[in-house]
């Protein structure tokens, strides 16, 4: 019998049933596919060992026109930034910052629910609000930074000064629920002074000036939307607003308009605040059911082979707390939510918008920026509330990356196959573990054989019908595996 190759294709495909993912990686986590070739996400090392308060969320690094580096990032009470080059942490909370929540809640104030009227177990109707878990909208205005979480609803500028505290900005509108800078240096409140479908905009260059004049370019409009407005982002000359219901794009024309503002997506509304991110492919983002890209003309729904793990297993009264950011030496977008048993991010979804492929995954992360001015992109981890450096070595805190397939059929009709040894394909011998899981019928029971530590070739005995095969890293380094293959024979069960 001719070598049974197995020949898997890139990414992960978790969607329908065990069955539908024939032929495909089914399960994995700290895996990534470059060029069609399996690896190991890289691992993390600690960049700062002093801890915040409590869980960050919201995070951006940037470099100052002295060429210091720094990033910063914020807690329900609390705004930080760090010294790039030594990591000391330093307190800038603002005076009189209000405080906003951990965790999500549901709204509990007079009118927001009945009181006695469902049986435990029996799921209640949809008659109440969640509030969210504050997360902070950070922006940079030049090198200084800005500042912004929906439940205190200011906006703050902090100016490099360590020894100061971040400072309200001047004139600006309060009780805005996010914040964007735009390309053409517009300093935009949105939800702003409290009403959800508002956007302000300050005078060009000027975040003090909010009051229009014939001299300056400061104004507002409001949105047609049926939503809520929840952040906006700079994408290819536009500013993208996202709301709960749809998506819009601002568009600049000069005075005495200055901005004009269309529809570019309808049923498309936006998961959490910090569920996007921007890269020049486009602007990605998390909705409620689904995931969206927008990147010119009109917003798109993604084809994602992962979204029934996704949606069908997340806590959606915690999806407040899911954030999106860029790893853009690897073409990802990664995606860290809260699953159904969890009220914290641990686990990830991520898009490799070059090569078109998913991957997933267990990680607690609840903030993280790109690389940007640092050689590593950041995170924050919220069972110790650290920042860490992230695509570094292959240390993972005791985790090990590996990738289990879907099943892989050996024989055809009633034919069963008997498997006597592996021909593997890795760049370092030795440097993954292989395990068979074999089946007889689609629902029958699973048995397993193995790790096999791998040889050339790798001696094994096992008989059936389908086959799912893992991959294990053996060895804490930069592995690669490609096409096994399997020598076997027609047999029959015993």
């Amino acid at each position: 019998m001719a070598l049974i190759r197995l020949d898997v294709p890139a990414g992960v495909y978790r969607n329908g049933t065990d069955l539908q993912s024939m032929g495909r990686w089914r399960d994995a986590s700290l895996i990534r596919w470059i060029d069609g070739t399996m690896q190991p996400v890289k691992g993390w090392r600690t960049r700062s060992d002093t801890a915040t308060n409590a869980t960050p969320r919201g995070m951006v690094n940037w470099a100052d026109n002295s060429n210091d580096r720094w990033y910063a990032t914020g807690t329900y009470n609390k705004l930080y930034v760090y010294g790039g080059g030594t990591g000391t942490q330093y307190d800038i909370t603002p005076t009189g910052l209000a405080t906003g929540r951990e965790d999500a809640v549901a709204f509990t104030g007079y009118g927001g629910n009945t009181y006695g009227n469902y049986a435990y177990g029996i799921a209640r109707p949809d008659t109440s609000r969640i509030q969210p878990a504050t997360a902070w909208n950070l922006q940079l205005w030049g090198e200084y930074l800005l500042a912004n979480n929906r439940d205190d609803g200011k906006v703050y500028e902090w100016q490099l000064d360590n020894t100061a505290i971040a400072a309200q900005v001047a004139n600006a509108p309060i009780n805005n629920k996010s914040i964007v800078v735009t390309e053409e240096r517009f300093l935009m409140c949105l939800g702003a002074g409290g009403n959800v479908r508002k956007v302000q905009w300050s005078d060009r260059e000027d975040n003090t000036t909010w009051t229009p004049s014939a001299q300056n370019e400061a104004g507002d409009l409001e949105l047609s939307t049926e939503g809520e407005i929840m952040a906006g982002v700079s994408v290819k000359g536009q500013t993208l607003i996202l709301t709960t219901r749809d998506a819009h794009v601002a568009n600049y024309i000069g005075p005495p308009y200055v901005y004009g503002i269309e529809r570019v997506g309808s049923a498309c509304g936006l998961a959490a605040n910090l569920a996007y991110a921007s890269v020049d492919a486009g602007c990605f983002w998390m909705g409620v059911h689904a995931f969206y890209v927008y990147s010119g003309g009109q917003v798109q729904e993604m084809p994602c082979d992962v979204s029934d793990y996704v949606f069908n297993d997340i806590n959606r009264a915690q999806i407040s707390k899911s954030f999106a950011m860029s790893n853009g030496t690897y073409g990802e977008i990664w995606w860290f939510y809260p699953s159904s048993d969890s009220t914290e991010n641990n686990r990830y979804a991520a898009y490799n918008y070059v090569e078109n492929t998913w991957s997933i995954g267990t990680m607690a992360r609840s903030a993280g920026s790109d690389a940007g001015t640092f050689i590593y992109p950041l995170m924050a981890d919220p069972s110790n509330n650290k920042i860490y450096e992230h695509e570094v070595g292959y240390e993972y805190n005791g985790a090990t990356p590996f990738a289990e397939t879907g099943p892989i059929m050996l024989g055809s009709g009633d034919n069963v196959v008997s498997v006597t040894e592996m021909i593997p394909d890795e760049k370092t011998q030795g440097d993954v573990s292989a395990t068979f899981k074999t089946r007889f019928y689609p629902n029958g029971t699973e048995r397993s054989y193995g790790p096999f530590s791998m040889a050339n070739p790798t001696n094994m005995r096992f008989t059936g019908r389908q086959v799912r095969m893992r991959v294990d890293g053996a060895r804490l380094a930069d592995w690669r595996v490609g096409v096994n293959r399997l020598d076997a024979v027609a047999g029959g069960r015993r």
